[in-house]
């Protein structure tokens, strides 16, 4: 079973724009660069996103544009928009009824999971579009660093 990649390639989608904005082209194509796939894969999660309220876009116009602030987005948001309410994990019905583990498993792993996901939802909503696009600044920031002191080392030798 493919595990989907819409809630992160989403999240992915969302920070490009902010990040980007007024720097080069937000076509499809750009941001299919980035995410390493297709530019039809782009426009399908920029629907959802449209759909969602999230952006706004215009058809034949490289230029999507965030609708609310990255502060005011929480990963939870994002994360149902584009997942909708289906559950973080899954559970196997097809089990042998007879056996003790078989006949028992899904009641057991019901309870654990409901309490994993909750865990989950809450962490999310706490996370802010925001956040990411910090990180990922600070994240660049350091490896331009990093980069930097190597290449002054190189010269140096």
């Amino acid at each position: 079973m493919k595990v989907s990649t819409r809630f992160s390639d989403s999240i992915h989608l969302l920070a490009f724009l902010v990040i980007y904005k007024g720097k080069v082209t937000l076509s499809s194509s750009n941001i299919a660069s980035s995410l390493n796939t297709s530019p039809v894969v782009v426009r399908r999660l920029m629907a959802n996103l449209r759909d969602a309220g999230f952006i706004k876009t215009t058809h034949g116009s490289p230029d999507p544009e965030l609708l609310r602030e990255p502060k005011d987005i929480s990963l939870l948001e994002i994360y149902l928009a584009t997942e909708g309410h289906s559950p973080l994990f899954s559970i196997d019905h097809e089990t042998n009824p007879e056996c003790i583990v078989g006949g028992n498993i899904q009641p057991t792993l019901t309870d654990y999971f409901f309490h994993a996901e909750t865990a989950a939802e809450a962490v999310l909503n706490q996370i802010s579009l925001q956040d990411v696009i910090d990180t990922i600044l600070v994240k660049q920031a350091v490896k331009e660093q990093a980069d930097r002191a190597e290449q002054t080392e190189k010269e140096t030798k």
